[in-house]
């Protein structure tokens, strides 16, 4: 499970990645410009949720052994 998380956080990193290349710096919020800025939004909240389940299962792990 712990290797899928890490696979599944560079996943949301690359697709984050991918998106701020597609943004139109000088109109962000038009045309195609908004469904990149929705991707980024949408990559950032999937890492930092992946992030909390990640860290949620290592600290489960640190008290079942104590």
């Amino acid at each position: 499970m712990k290797k899928a998380l890490i696979a599944l956080m560079i996943v949301s990193v690359g697709m984050l990645l991918f998106n701020l290349t597609q943004v139109n710096w000088q109109a962000p919020l038009e045309g195609k410009s908004t469904v990149a800025v929705i991707g980024i939004m949408a990559a950032a909240c999937a890492f930092l949720l992946l992030l909390l389940l990640f860290l949620s299962k290592k600290i489960a792990d640190q008290h079942g052994k104590n």
